[in-house]
């Protein structure tokens, strides 16, 4: 059974998806990828995570040709105004706009500010995606490699479901966000959650569970915050199912510890 703290769903917006999603950012437009995430969804993927700068598009593209029309009970989310300048309202309009046609979809799920712009006020950049969001161009709204301050910011101008920071064994900066997104009922996604390095201990604990170090890794994750969603990238059908696997592991208190 899952930890008392780490619920197999969460709610993101008004879909429940499995607390393990898929990150995209190597997906490109051939047979293989479509049937690669075809497959995945049918392995229970319900979060799929992308951005409108991954892959120069294909990422999306691929998305696209694959899923749509996006079924109920899966969520797809991306991302723009990546780059400094790129927050700008005409910017971001423009980014938007070419997600919604590479998607072919007339609704994102959930749209992340993909990181704060130093040449633009985070109240220019949210209203602009919050009239998309009061069309009903997007649903739900996130923001990314943020701090708590900036989250509250935000929050004045359009409710905030999602924050996607790095965090893993090793990047832990963002404790104070982890533990305010739970308390907020924000959904905490991290980014690039294998690339920490657990050490002896994490093969250890490994090898008692009978587990690889990377479903370790995800059961820590999940145990660490109640709002915590990881979506590890991969493009192998193994690697995918062993990653979905990672739900049943349940830490002991000290295999928890160890890790942390």
């Amino acid at each position: 059974m899952p930890h008392e703290n780490a619920a197999p769903v969460l709610a993101l917006g008004e879909t429940e998806v499995g607390r393990i999603g898929l990150g995209t950012n190597r997906l490109t437009n051939t047979p293989e990828h479509i049937d690669f995430l075809r497959a995945a969804v049918a392995a229970g993927v319900r979060h799929i995570d992308t951005a409108h700068s991954y892959t120069g598009g294909e990422s999306e593209e691929t998305i696209g040709a694959a899923l749509s029309p996006f079924t109920d009970g899966v969520a797809v989310a991306t991302k723009g105004g990546y780059r400094p300048g790129e927050g700008r309202a005409e910017v971001l309009r423009a980014q938007i706009e070419q997600s919604l046609r590479r998607l072919q979809t007339d609704s994102i799920a959930l749209y992340y500010l993909h990181r704060v712009d130093p040449e633009t006020t985070l109240q220019e950049s949210l209203r602009t995606i919050k009239e998309y969001r009061d069309s009903g161009k997007i649903r739900h709204l996130g923001l990314s490699e943020v701090g708590v301050e900036q989250i509250e910011r935000a929050r004045e101008i359009v409710p905030i479901a999602a924050v996607q920071n790095q965090y893993n064994l090793s990047e832990r900066r963002w404790e104070d966000v982890v533990d305010h997104c739970a308390r907020e009922g924000i959904v905490f996604v991290p980014f690039f959650p294998l690339r920490g390095d657990g050490g002896r201990p994490l093969a250890e604990i490994a090898k008692r569970h009978d587990a690889t170090p990377a479903q370790i890794t995800l059961a820590w994750l999940l145990r660490r915050s109640p709002a915590m969603l990881p979506i590890p990238g991969t493009l192998s059908p193994d690697h995918l199912k062993q990653n979905l696997a990672a739900l049943e592991i349940e830490l002991s208190d000290a295999d928890f510890n160890a890790l942390s």
